[in-house]
Formats: structure tokens, sequence, C-alpha cells
């Protein structure tokens, strides 16, 4: 449920962005022309791109390139409430606040990176800078056009100079020639993920219909078909090979409900989790 959702714009673009819910709660975050850095205040994220997943948690950031993705907002121990403040930076908005004069390190081309999100500790700086947009947010008639430049420049700043300038020099960079990932490499990058086939289908930028065709087409099962039975084929390695415990290979295999789990594995194999794996020490000791 969402309790606060507050924007400050520049130049017609959303450039801040706070919310305030509670969760869990989930979402499309498509950035198809756009970098993206989110602040987490309070609970967690999880951020999923085309190939990668990734968690923040109280007072870490993470930056995305441009692309598809999905969030999780959670709660925490510490506090049952999510907030979060987002800065984005659209190529457009950049070049207009550099006056078409951008900064050497957002020009000079780099190789390209198969990493779309890079993960920042906050620290005073950056906590500091985040009161300052907090501020803006409680104040909005101070939110003037040359002010929001001079945020967005002092941000950019602040992150190229910080301990994590050289995944941000990547992303950044890379603003202006996003990756192109195969519908193939999404679907494995996410097979043991706990993500619904309509997410799937936000990932790679297709209505559910049209992936679910694709899918099919590509891989010659249903998307339910042929994830299940990838999930079950790790599970039954898993079993066999580690002692991990079944609530965590479960979790592993993506599924949030051990016991959904181990019905699905047993409707599977025609075997209980734990008898599978009984079966495999005795083979092995045989």
């Amino acid at each position: 449920m969402i309790i606060e959702y507050k924007t400050l714009d520049l130049f017609g673009k959303m450039v801040f962005e706070r919310v305030i819910l509670k969760p869990p709660f989930r979402k499309a975050n498509p950035l198809p022309d756009e970098a993206c850095m989110l602040y987490v205040i309070e609970g967690k994220y999880r951020s999923f791109s085309e190939t990668e997943q990734l968690q923040v948690s109280r007072k870490e950031a993470v930056l995305m390139q441009c692309g598809n993705y999905l969030g999780q907002m959670l709660g925490s121990d510490a506090s049952p409430y999510y907030e979060a403040v987002a800065v984005h930076f659209y190529p457009e908005v950049l070049k207009k606040i550099y006056e078409n004069d951008l900064p050497g390190f957002l020009k000079r081309p780099l190789a390209q990176s198969n990493r779309a999100m890079a993960k920042l500790q906050g620290d005073a700086l950056l906590q500091n800078y985040i009161d300052s947009i907090l501020f803006l947010f409680t104040n909005p008639e101070l939110a003037t056009e040359d002010l929001l430049i001079v945020k967005v420049k002092e941000l950019i700043l602040l992150l190229v100079n910080s301990k994590h300038a050289a995944k941000v020099h990547q992303i950044l960079a890379n603003l202006f020639t996003p990756q192109a990932v195969s519908f193939r490499e999404i679907v494995h990058a996410h097979l043991f993920a706990p993500l619904t086939t309509k997410e799937l289908a936000q990932l790679t930028n297709q209505s559910l219909s049209s992936f679910k065709r694709e899918f099919r087409k590509i891989f010659n099962a249903s998307p339910s078909e042929y994830i299940k039975a990838k999930r079950m084929q790790k599970a039954a390695e898993l079993l066999a090979l580690t002692d991990q415990s079944i609530t965590e290979i479960a979790y592993d295999c993506g599924f949030n409900d051990s016991a959904y789990f181990s019905a699905a594995f047993k409707a599977h194999y025609a075997l209980s989790p734990s008898r599978y794996r009984l079966n495999q020490k005795n083979k092995n000791l045989s």
C-alpha cells in the first residue's frame, strides 16, 4: 500500500522521486532511456534486471543502467515500512544541464559491460545529499529549476569521486548505448528467481501473450512447463550433492514456500525430497 508518493520534475522529466509504502510491494520498473540511482531509507529493495538480481538495504543504493527492471519493496526487522528516494539521469537532461558540453567521463566510450546494476554502500556524503533532497520534497517551493540542476550535478560529482567511481563511470558513460539482451539470456538468468510469467514478460518488454508465443517457439514448451522442469532438475541435484536443508533448496530453486516445493517435487519425481535424498545416499553407498 502506497502511503506517500512525490516527484520533482526538471525540463518536463521526473528527475527526483520519493515513496513511502507498506510492503510487500512489487512493480515493473522500465528504464528505456535513462539511468537511475535508488537510495533506500527504510526497508529493503530487490531489483531484477534482464540478467541479474541485486538486493540493497537501508542506507545503500543501487545504480541502474537503462533497461527493463522489476522491483520488489520489502520491510526489514528494523521497520515494517519501505522508503526510498530515486534520482533519474536522462541523456537529454544531462546534455541540457551541461549545455551540450558533457564532462569527459560521460563522453569517453567504454568497453561494454554485462553488468546493468551496481550496489553502492552509503556514506556520510551520500546521506547528507539524500537529506537535502528530502528537504526539497518537504519544501517544494524551493525546488527551482536552477537548484535542481545544481542537485543533479552535485550527485554526479559525488558519485564519480566516490569509492564506487569505476562502477558509476561504467553505467553513466554507457547511458547513451543501452545493451541488447537476448530473450534466451533473460529467461536463463531468472530460471530460479521468484518471478511470475507476467514479470518475465515485462523484463523482455513483451506482452504476456507475445512472451508465451516466443517462449514456445524457442524452448518448445510453455513457460510453466520449462521453468518447473529446470527447477526440479536443480532441486534433485542439490538434494543429491549437498547437505542443504529442504527449505534452503526450495528457496534456491525459486520457491518461497517449502511445503509447496515438496508437493511439486513429489508430483514430478513420485518421491518426497527427503526420500529422494535418502535413495541417492543409499545408491552411493551400494
